[in-house]
């Protein structure tokens, strides 16, 4: 794409806004990610981009959101046996009604967060997600063009990164040399 700048600008900006947020909910300290999960965000991403686009018009919080809860389980997944679940299908993080419920499905099912903590943290990936929406919208960023098209793909990239970093510093990871 001939607007990479303006792409890589937006995701930098986004990522900065989005880890201020986690930071001031006391969830996110900074930005932690191993290559690994890189590796399986790029596996996820065409499926995780189709459930997206089929909900984004109705749904849109939860089309951006729902990449940090995906995120959080994969993390999660890398912690407790990397092994056994390096090779887990997309879908496998689908709650009982698939996408539409997958926050949940991840927060209660994978992750078993405490009632508290799971609200509070689905509550910051939801202000992430607004937030994200808010910055395309005040970039005057059309979703419906081939450039808003790749900027939901950069606001998706960054809120798994977001969730799965969220998830490592739950785990105690705080000081690990990240490629």
């Amino acid at each position: 794409m001939k607007n990479s700048q303006i792409l890589d600008k937006f995701e930098s900006v986004l990522e900065a806004g989005l880890l201020k947020i986690c930071n001031g909910a006391g969830i996110l300290d900074k930005m932690l990610i191993s290559p690994d999960l890189t590796g399986t965000w790029e596996k996820y991403l065409k499926d995780y981009v189709a459930d997206a686009v089929e909900n984004f018009n109705q749904y849109p919080e939860a089309a951006v959101g729902f990449a940090s809860f995906l995120g959080m389980a994969v993390a999660n997944n890398w912690d407790s046996d990397w092994t056994a679940h390096k090779d887990d299908s997309y879908q496998s993080y689908y709650g009982s009604r698939g996408f539409d419920d997958m926050d949940d499905h991840i927060i209660e099912d994978v992750l078993h967060l405490k009632a508290d903590y799971g609200k509070k943290v689905s509550e910051t990936m939801m202000s992430c997600a607004i937030a994200a929406l808010g910055l395309i919208s005040h970039e005057g960023i059309e979703t419906q063009t081939e450039l808003g098209f790749y900027i939901l793909n950069r606001c998706y990239s960054v809120m798994f990164r977001i969730g799965a970093a969220v998830e490592l510093q739950r785990l105690g990871y705080k000081k690990f040399n990240m490629a």
